[in-house]
């Protein structure tokens, strides 16, 4: 009988890892991507698309940061970015990781993430959070990253 209720919570306890697992694995920034290479055929891809790249910093464990993924996938965000933008998501761990990607590109997370920046395929900066201005995206309708986005793209093109 004790061997049954051993096998049982072995059981139990390898499912709870499995789930962990692959419940971490499902989150919308790569924990195990070398960021720099995605960030250099992000600019590769956009050389050749002309068109600017965004990269959107966060974590895994941030609610905004998944909040505004799940935003980007529905079909108007989704459409516009696709259009606009080479997109590339750096993950920034506890603030401890790839910090110096978003130092190169404007410190968009110094203010909170999720946060963005908006390249030229050359790398200049175009555009780039300063104020927090995703840090909230729990509570922003998809209209409204819509519309945060569609200013973006404005003021990109200015830029270009």
């Amino acid at each position: 009988m004790n061997l049954r209720r051993h096998l049982i919570q072995l059981a139990g306890a390898l499912a709870l890892t499995a789930f962990a697992g692959a419940h971490a694995a499902s989150g919308p920034y790569d924990e195990t991507a070398d960021a720099r290479q995605d960030v250099q055929h992000a600019f590769d891809a956009a050389a050749k698309a002309n068109r600017p790249v965004l990269i959107i910093f966060g974590a895994n464990w941030c609610k905004d940061c998944r909040a505004l993924d799940a935003a980007l996938k529905a079909p108007a965000n989704a459409g516009l970015i696709g259009k606009e933008f080479v997109v590339v998501k750096v993950d920034v761990g506890n603030f401890d990781r790839h910090l110096d990607i978003a130092e190169r590109y404007g410190n968009a997370i110094k203010k909170g993430i999720p946060a963005a920046a908006v390249l030229s395929p050359k790398q200049e900066l175009l555009y780039t959070t300063r104020g927090g201005e995703l840090a909230n995206a729990r509570q922003m309708s998809e209209t409204g990253v819509y519309d945060f986005f569609r200013q973006v793209v404005a003021s990109a093109r200015a830029g270009r």
